[in-house]
Order: C-alpha cells, then structure tokens, then sequence
C-alpha cells in the first residue's frame, strides 16, 4: 500500500501518476491532512483541498519498491505538479492504526450503499466491488472486479491474498446461504456475513419459525406444507386473508398476502403445482394475516453480543397506497417514527437477543447483520416477527448508510472478531428517503436496455451540490444508488435490471429529504421507467404529503 496526498493537482501531475503506475482504484476522499511523518487526521470539511489517492500493488508486483522514489521525485518538483508529500508502504504498515482494503460482494443497489459508506470509513485506503456494476464504478466509491465468478471461491481467495484485502462484505444473501462465509473465514480472510448454517435464518422461513417457537420469539401463528391439498384445507379452515410463503430464497417476491380463497389457492398451486419459484417454493409457509404497520430492525451481530442499527421502513408493493404485488421494495426511509425508544427496547430483548442466543444454542452462531421484518400490530401495539433476512436491506441500506457516520469497516471487522461490546455507532440525526426507480412491468416481465438518457448530467450537479454544501458546512445530501445500470456503447446508462436506481436523501426532517428525492427524480429522464409517489406517506400529515407532492 502507498498514499500521497496533494493540493490542486495539474494537469501534468495526472498524467504523470497514471503513466508511471497501474492503479486499480483511486479514492478521492478529503480525510488526511498533508504526510510529513505520520498521517493527522483532520475534518473533511476542513481539508476540502486536499485529495488523498491511495495505490494498490499485487503483493508480486515490482511497482512496489519504485513507488516511493517516484513520487519523492515528483514531490521535489511540488510547485509544478502539486504534489505535497508521500507516505509508503513500509511506513504505512506499521501505522498505529488498523489499515483495511475491503471487498464488497454484490452488484446493486444495496452493495452501490455500502461502497459509500466503507470509502468514507477512516480506515479504509480501498474498496473492490465484485461484481459491482458501472454506476458504482463510475461513482469512484469503489473499483468492480469484471471477470472473476463469485461461486469460484478459490479465485476469491487468490484475489484477496494478492491484494490484501482484510475484509470482506457479503451484501447479498445467496452466496451467503451457499457457504461462502465459511470457505472465506476458513482462509483467514475476515468475512461479514453469517455461515451457511446461520443464514439458513433467511434461506428457510421454516427453520426460522420454528426456532421462533422454541425460544418464545413473538411471531404469526404458521404450517408448513408441501402437500398442495392439506395446503388449501389448512387455508380454507384459517380462513382469509392470510399469507402464503415460499420457504426458501425467491428475491422478495415469494410473499402473497392473499384476501381471497381463490387468490390463496392459486399461490399454493403456483409455488407447489407449477413450481414458479423452483425449489425454494417446493415448500410453503401459510401464516396468519398481521394487521398492523410493517417496520425494519437492523442489528450488528458478533455471535454473543448485538447493537442496534436505526430504524427504517419501506414500502413492499410496487403501487401507490400499498397496492399491487410485493416487490423487492420501492422506497423505505429512516427513522420509522413507529419505531420509539419503548419499541426498539421490546425489539431488543424479545427478538433480536433471544435469536443471538438461540442460535448460539443451536450451534450455529450467527456473526453478520440481521434484519428483523417486523409487524406493529394494530391490536397490541408490540411488533412480531414476519421474517429474517441476514443481509442489510434494500432499499433500507441506502437510508441508513447515508445516515451513519462511524467508520462502518471497524465496526463490522469487530463484529467478526467478536468485539462488538466495544463498539458504539454515531448517527446522523438528519432523516432519508429511498424513492426506487424501476423498469416498467417491474416485478412482472419488465423493459430491458432502455436509455436513461441524462443520469450522468444529474449526478454531476448532485457533485457539485454536494461540494458546494461542504464549503459552506451544510449537511445536505442526495445521492444516487444503482441498482441494476449499464452502459451502452455511446456511454449512456442503459437500464438492465427491475429495479434499477435508489435516489436518496437527507434532509433535516423526512419532509425535506422526501422532497428532494422527489425533486431529483422528476429531473431524470426516462419514460420507461416509473417510480411510487407516495413513499414515506405513513410518517408524514396527508394533506401536506399530498399537497406537496402532485
């Protein structure tokens, strides 16, 4: 590893660096003051014109030992290419404190998030996406591995030594529930994420309930089936509504809230006859209909000890007034107003720790993030569990990474080594909002390789925004998080994917993050795209949501 650190970069400056070495990623990020003999850490507000580049080299690679030299060369000459000082890898190495190259698993809007956060972290000198996709890459929030498959493990781990990658993220759930935690933590390779064992939590809706049962974890009232005519027997003596459940993985989508007995028994025979989700639905969960209003718990976990994340909720139907199909969300925001002290406290000590101990008691620690699904019941007012994912949400990821203002690498390195009892999380007091931008047809068969035609244009004023509220110490943020984008041969982001972009924002109140999301979507130009206008309505007055909004 070797860093520099300089002031109004020229032109021939630039050009020297890129010509003399091979840099797989650069950061620019205002976080250190100029290197004379150690890093001082300072205020990013403070230091807006200083950028820091950090340089990776393969641990073979003979650029290592020229590194220095060359830039104590160009460092002489400061005056012409604004190079102030250097710091190598030797130095670097016995730095006090921890220094992390992160890798990412995952490809979307959720992985575009925690890329965002990790390149703010104060410890991280570099973050690789695998795969990632264009609009990460072009963010500069980290640099996407092409041509290397997730499920070759042992390429992942050759990629990890080579480039001294000390942390690894997994950000979606199916490579975890394949066991990709454990092959990586097996190789030494610190890993965020629980064992294929423990995400079973997520993978099988059938074993998370019934160790909701043998720990006393409130949740609905639930039978598992796979005999489609005991099935639709069980339904007709439950009656409806009522919810019918793949058991395992299906993106989101495997959820029907069901309102009549026809709409029940075509979801038991789509999962169980016409085998719609493959093999996660050749078994199905059929549980009692919770009314009430949904909510999103995120918890740190280290296999003992849990820290709680802030709140968020989003919004499962792809339709204004939670109508149409569950999707894989079209919006969320944080903090959930439903979520008060009194019940993050209940969460706490009647969900989230008795699953840490049950699982622990199973025999399968769980180490990673758990998102506890909730529902506020209407007739309570205590939240029950309807399910667990393993893996941060989306869109609540984006919420809560623009919100969070820790170093996220230390604090998931420590739930890996088991020390979360020393960690404590700073958050933004600000609010944000996730509005989803989707293809049309989304979550059916949707538009493919449609053009969005001036994203780049908006995301350069967002920048310049952005920096603009820096010098004048606002705290004011919209960001756009991409979820499934590519590019086309002209260079335009080409849509490839249902949902396909997360504009969030932060704002002092929901209100004026809700209306700047909003602001920035209707600035973006793509006919075949779509989005909900109403996200955020539960936590805001009605009259003045809709006044505002249309």
């Amino acid at each position: 590893m070797a860093c520099v650190a300089y002031n109004n970069p020229s032109t021939a400056f630039l050009s020297f660096h890129e010509n003399r070495f091979t840099k797989p990623f650069s950061l620019n990020r205002p976080s250190f003051s100029v290197f004379v003999s150690k890093p001082k850490r300072c205020n990013p507000i403070h230091s807006s014109a200083i950028i820091r580049e950090s340089y990776l080299f393969p641990n073979s690679s003979p650029r290592r030992s020229s590194f220095s030299g060359e830039f104590k060369r160009c460092s002489e000459h400061s005056e012409k290419s604004g190079c102030i000082s250097a710091i190598t890898f030797d130095y670097y190495d016995k730095a006090p404190e921890e220094r992390l190259v992160v890798l990412v698993i995952g490809g979307g809007g959720r992985e575009h998030a925690i890329c965002y956060a990790l390149q703010r972290s104060p410890s991280v000198d570099g973050v690789f996406c695998l795969p990632g996709n264009d609009g990460i890459a072009n963010s500069g929030c980290a640099t996407c591995v092409h041509g290397l498959d997730i499920s070759d493990s042992s390429k992942v781990i050759s990629f990890c030594q080579e480039w001294g990658v000390k942390l690894v993220v997994v950000g979606p759930e199916a490579p975890l529930v394949a066991g990709l935690s454990d092959i990586l933590n097996k190789a030494g390779i610190p890993t965020f994420g629980p064992s294929a064992e423990a995400a079973a939590l997520e993978g099988s809706k059938d074993f998370m309930k019934r160790l909701c049962y043998k720990y006393g974890i409130p949740t609905a009232k639930y039978q598992t089936f796979t005999d489609p005519s005991a099935a639709k027997q069980y339904i007709q003596e439950q009656g409806v509504p009522i919810v019918i459940k793949t058991d395992g993985l299906a993106a989101g989508k495997g959820v029907v809230v069901a309102m009549t007995l026809d709409e029940a028994y075509e979801a038991v025979d789509s999962m169980l006859v016409k085998g719609v989700f493959g093999s996660a639905g050749c078994r199905v969960i059929i549980e009692e209909f919770l009314e009430g209003e949904e909510a999103s718990f995120f918890a740190l976990v280290d296999g003992e000890t849990a820290i709680p994340l802030e709140s968020a909720q989003d919004h499962k139907r792809v339709g204004d007034g939670d109508t149409g199909p569950n999707t894989g969300g079209m919006g969320a925001y944080s903090p959930a107003p439903i979520v008060t002290e009194d019940i993050k406290s209940f969460i706490m000590e009647s969900i989230i720790l008795p699953t840490v101990k049950g699982m622990s008691e199973e025999g399968c620690k769980f180490v990673g993030v758990l998102f506890a699904g909730l529902m506020i019941e209407k007739r309570t007012g205590l939240p029950k569990l309807i399910e667990y994912n393993v893996r941060f949400g989306d869109p609540e990821c984006q919420a809560l990474m623009v919100r969070l203002e820790s170093d996220l690498a230390q604090a998931l390195l420590a739930a890996c080594r088991g020390e979360l009892n020393n960690v404590s999380l700073k958050w933004s007091s600000d609010s944000a909002m996730v509005v989803v931008m989707a293809s049309k047809g989304y979550p059916g068969k949707y538009m493919k390789d449609t053009v969005i035609r001036n994203l780049k244009d908006v995301e350069e004023m967002l920048q310049d925004e952005e920096r603009e509220h820096k010098q004048k110490q606002v705290s004011s943020l919209v960001k756009v998080f991409h979820a499934g984008t590519s590019t086309n041969d002209d260079g335009n982001y080409i849509a490839v994917g249902g949902r396909v972009l997360g504009v969030t924002a932060t704002g002092k109140d929901l209100k004026e993050a809700r209306d700047k999301a909003y602001e920035t979507v209707e600035k973006i130009n793509w006919p075949e795209g779509f989005f909900r206008r109403d996200i955020g309505w539960r936590a805001l007055p009605k009259k003045s949501f809709w006044r505002n909004l249309w």
